[in-house]
């Protein structure tokens, strides 16, 4: 069984539910088959900067970052296989759903499907 945790603002408007049930089908389409955990988090960009500077060394706000256990010390500690935590900046991603005609829910979904294959080790060419 896979475990998502999404932990957001209660005034950001993301079907927590929704984005569980679609993270879980992807990752057993990619062939995740054991108990496995995996973590996101919605955060403002005073966070995401915040998390960019601690772990990129950058000072750049980044969409979407994801983390492997070996990459950082996680805020919800692993009890299954931990695939790692995404972290999405949810103003940077409304407005990039606005330009992109898109809904919400769809941008965030689409932002944490790349943050997973990262999890996977599957990273830009």
């Amino acid at each position: 069984m896979i475990s998502v945790l999404v932990d957001k603002q209660s005034n950001y408007p993301v079907n927590a539910r929704k984005l569980k049930s679609r993270v879980k089908s992807f990752f057993i389409k990619e062939g995740i088959v054991s108990d496995a955990f995996v973590s996101i988090a919605l955060v403002n960009e005073k966070k995401m900067l915040e998390i960019s500077r601690k772990f990129l060394k950058d000072n750049k706000l980044h969409n979407v970052l994801s983390f492997t256990e070996e990459e950082k010390s996680f805020v919800y500690p692993p009890g299954k296989i931990y695939l790692g935590e995404i972290v999405v900046c949810f103003q940077k991603a409304l407005m990039e759903a606005k330009d992109e005609e898109k809904l919400i829910d769809d941008k965030v979904y689409e932002l944490v499907e790349h943050g997973s294959l990262h999890l996977l080790g599957k990273h830009h060419e």
